[in-house]
């Protein structure tokens, strides 16, 4: 069953809240890129991408390989939404002998694609399901989601420049342009803009959309399926810590838990109850 626009933006709130409980439970993790991505890891879960809690292997699925694999939360929060293990596993994040450890472990966990966290190295994967695929002429797609300050890694652009020669039309990156890394804004780091033409330069068939607008996010996967002989870019704009007044544009809440009194109010924020 896929849902409804409106289901998918509170779907999104969801996420979000279940990532704020299971870093405030870990005292650890990343909560501004994986809040900044809520929306991407709705549409794609709950409307877009083939796939089944129950056969989670089953050959013809969809994969989602999260490059940016410090952004684990939402991933998990998704998976676990979805059904691919219990809701109550969120709370042990992060602790000793759990599956969801800080970044995401393709052995352990169910719906895990690609064991990630080097950044780089996710979208080189992909790219190598989507090649891999076409030689067995295998219909499932391939999504990846980059973090801006990822494109900084030389590797990347290997990996996107193999993606157009080989014509990977059954691949689509989402980059979380939120414009912001662990030490501050990109653009005083290391100047990744302008990024779609960028992506356009390399070959890939480029939009660059609200990525905190579902219909948008959605509406540019349908244009993704149809696109051919191209990769597909969605440069998604959103807003690092998305959601929570006190996070949202700010660097140090890349890889910093909130406190009780804080998870609380960015709970209450989005609109849960503690």
């Amino acid at each position: 069953m896929t849902l409804s626009y409106d289901e998918l933006r509170n779907k999104a709130k969801e996420l979000r809240i279940d990532v704020i409980r299971s870093i405030f439970s870990a005292n650890s993790g990343h909560p501004g890129g994986s809040l900044s991505a809520a929306e991407m890891m709705s549409v794609l879960f709950f409307k877009q991408m083939n796939i089944d809690p129950k056969d989670p292997k089953k050959k013809d699925r969809d994969r989602f390989v999260l490059s940016k694999g410090h952004a684990a939360p939402v991933l998990y929060a998704a998976l676990a939404e979805k059904g691919f293990f219990p809701m109550e596993d969120l709370a042990t994040l992060r602790s000793l002998g759990s599956k969801l450890q800080g970044h995401p472990d393709m052995i352990k966990v169910p719906g895990v694609e690609m064991s990630t966290g080097s950044l780089g190295q996710g979208i080189s994967t992909a790219v190598g399901m989507a090649l891999a695929a076409k030689i067995d002429k295998n219909p499932g797609r391939v999504y990846a989601l980059l973090g801006d300050g990822e494109l900084q890694e030389g590797l990347v652009w290997e990996a996107l420049m193999s993606a157009a020669h080989y014509k990977l039309d059954n691949l689509t990156v989402f980059v979380d342009w939120n414009g912001i890394q662990i030490d501050g804004f990109n653009d005083d780091i290391m100047c990744v803009t302008p990024v779609d033409e960028k992506f356009k330069s390399f070959c890939w068939e480029t939009v660059v959309i609200d990525g905190h607008d579902v219909e948008a996010i959605d509406q540019a996967i349908e244009q993704a399926k149809k696109c051919k002989n191209k990769p597909f870019a969605i440069i998604a704009k959103t807003i690092k810590g998305k959601g929570v007044s006190f996070m949202e544009n700010q660097n140090g809440w890349h890889g910093k838990a909130p406190d009780e009194e804080q998870a609380k109010q960015a709970i209450a924020e989005l609109g849960g109850t503690w």
